[in-house]
């Protein structure tokens, strides 16, 4: 996707030679605002849902002009593609359009007719007036944000009256949201959309038993989501209390002792830490990143203890040379 106009060259032989590339591309495409001003041709089906109207979105997208093989705009050679919001970041009719008929994983070509585009007069100067463009565009996660959003907005008591299901859709939206927000490296961001996933489960009045269960496994994500932020914040004692609140659901869980062992070692409770990790390992035994806490814990611990024998060496040594007492 996005090395070149591919919709361009992948016409028939016996094509009308009158006609230009994009128009006899079109003829193979699905009119999906009503008017042909939106055209699509699903090159990958993608699955779920669709695209809801408030979502915000994560997409790789080239947009071409005709006989042109170099995209005029594309976010492809970006590592890491920026979320955008339907309605806020994406500008251009067609392409929110378009969006709403997508699916997570699906990859389709588009022709944006000028009203759905760039109109009567272009974007100077790389796009000419009166311009039909065509985009590939690849969605690769979506998140319904709005609905979220209303939700938190509500009283304790508003929240009350709606279904289990409800909040935990939307807390499972939040955490999500604070996962990528996480991979941005933004994690004072995440950290607060983890917290707001986490205020929602804790509000809940349990009266059943499989209730109390749903809850507590959302609740464990978010924990063990928040643990991590914490220690990326340099905060370990804030990422030593949500891991040991994630070990009261499942005392067994191998990330959560994976992390309040790391938090351990940055705050230099070296016995602690071991004991976590230990058991860490115990859980998970070929896991590479505990092995590696454990040798680093190794390394730490012993220039902690050649440093404390040093210490004791520099403030005794003196005084027990000069307190031998020789015979008369």
């Amino acid at each position: 996707m996005g090395g070149s106009a591919r919709g361009q060259r992948a016409l028939d032989s016996d094509d009308i030679p009158s006609q230009s590339p994009y128009e006899r591309l079109s003829q193979r495409m699905l009119d999906i605002s009503g008017d042909r001003g939106v055209l699509k041709n699903v090159i990958r089906e993608g699955a779920g849902d669709p695209v809801t109207p408030d979502a915000s979105v994560l997409v790789k997208y080239s947009g071409y002009l005709e006989h042109m093989d170099k995209p005029f705009d594309s976010n492809c050679f970006r590592k890491t593609p920026r979320l955008m919001k339907l309605g806020e970041d994406i500008t251009l009719c067609g392409m929110e359009l378009g969006l709403l008929s997508m699916r997570k994983g699906e990859l389709a070509r588009f022709l944006f007719r000028p009203t759905y585009a760039y109109g009567t007069l272009g974007c100077p100067p790389l796009i000419p007036p009166n311009a039909t463009v065509l985009f590939e565009i690849e969605l690769l996660d979506f998140l319904d944000s709005a609905e979220s959003d209303k939700f938190c907005a509500l009283s304790a008591e508003q929240q009350e009256q709606f279904p289990l299901q409800k909040i935990l859709k939307v807390a499972t939206t939040e955490r999500e949201f604070g996962n990528y927000l996480f991979h941005q490296n933004r994690f004072c961001d995440a950290k607060v959309r983890y917290k707001r996933a986490l205020k929602l489960l804790h509000r809940r009045r349990l009266v059943l038993s499989e209730e109390q269960h749903l809850v507590e496994a959302a609740k464990l994500l978010v924990l063990l989501n928040l643990s991590f932020v914490y220690l990326k914040l340099d905060r370990p004692a804030m990422a030593l209390r949500y891991g040991e609140q994630a070990l009261l659901i499942d005392q067994r869980n191998a990330k959560a002792l994976f992390r309040c062992g790391q938090a351990c070692l940055l705050l230099t409770e070296y016995e602690q830490a071991r004991d976590f990790l230990v058991r860490a390992q115990k859980e998970q035994p070929c896991n590479q990143d505990i092995n590696k806490e454990l040798k680093k814990l190794s390394s730490y611990y012993k220039n902690y203890m050649d440093r404390e024998r040093e210490m004791y060496h520099r403030m005794f040594a003196p005084c027990e040379k000069g307190s031998s007492v020789g015979r008369n």
